[in-house]
């Protein structure tokens, strides 16, 4: 795949109600649908992915298969593109599980886990990928709940989720977690979201230290500006006409680009990788 296969913007002005569905995207994103081909890197594993109806997650659920894992895609309630997903998963002829369910709650995580263990029969990738993020001006124009709803979703859910995984782990095991540019590069019409994951970082470092006499490897991948339902759903329409174009690249990038970097790290045989930051950013820099 080739940069110039892609858009750039201006994009078509566009608006969707949180938290946005593939469909209505124009352009429609690029999941790696019929572009990304599997060679068996992950024959035999089992993987959860939150947020795996759409973007980042399905592009990696769609991966993943391609690899050869069957997968557990947790999602809230976009129906409609997860079973999309499922479709593309069980072409591959690997298990997909769709699960319906608000990441918030400490015990629908728990039973996320619990579910991918009884019906797939193990787990051995957890990818922490779902996310909620809207955009203010001011502080002032933050309510509490909108605070506490981006740190339960975003950064709570993925001390549950792994809480509850590393018991059924084994060595060789891998959690990745979706972080950001933001990470270390704050915007700050998006507080709350960047402040997460600045989160998101240091718990993907200190769990990995964690975790490693274990043998289970922790990492994140940091996406730069990147064309998924999150976009036209959560900011002005004009920052969607012209997203992407900050970086080098000057364009934004498709979910089907960070697949790869998802799939080496689940790898086994990125054996001795983990407490690290994939970013994936168009060309930005990422200190």
């Amino acid at each position: 795949m080739y940069s110039k296969m892609y858009p750039k913007p201006p994009y078509p002005s566009q608006a969707q109600p949180m938290p946005g569905t593939t469909s209505q995207m124009n352009p429609r994103p690029d999941h790696g649908e019929t572009s990304y081909k599997g060679s068996g890197r992950l024959n035999g594993r089992k993987a959860v992915i939150t947020g795996g109806d759409s973007g980042i997650g399905r592009a990696v659920a769609i991966a993943f298969a391609r690899e050869g894992a069957d997968v557990l895609i947790a999602y809230l309630n976009e129906h409609d593109d997860a079973h999309e997903v499922k479709e593309l998963v069980q072409r591959e002829g690997r298990k997909a599980i769709l699960l319906a369910g608000d990441l918030q709650e400490p015990a629908h995580c728990r039973f996320v886990i619990d579910h991918a263990v009884e019906v797939l029969g193990g787990i051995d990738i957890l990818v922490n990928n779902a996310a909620h993020q809207a955009t203010f001006k001011d502080i002032t124009e933050i309510s509490d709940d909108e605070w506490r709803k981006t740190f339960t979703t975003n950064i709570h859910s993925m001390f549950y989720l792994a809480k509850a995984a590393v018991p059924h782990m084994k060595p060789g095991s891998a959690i990745i977690n979706t972080a950001s540019v933001n990470s270390d590069m704050p915007n700050p019409i998006l507080l709350a979201y960047a402040t997460t994951k600045g989160a998101i970082q240091n718990f993907t470092g200190g769990l990995a230290q964690m975790l490693a006499p274990k043998g289970i490897r922790v990492n994140a991948v940091a996406p730069g500006p990147i064309w998924t339902p999150l976009i036209p759903s959560t900011m002005p329409k004009e920052t969607v006409e012209r997203f992407g174009e900050q970086v080098p690249m000057k364009r934004a990038g498709q979910p089907a680009e960070l697949a790869t970097a998802y799939v080496m790290l689940a790898d086994p045989l990125s054996s001795y990788t983990s407490g690290t930051t994939v970013a994936v950013t168009g060309g930005k820099p990422f200190i």
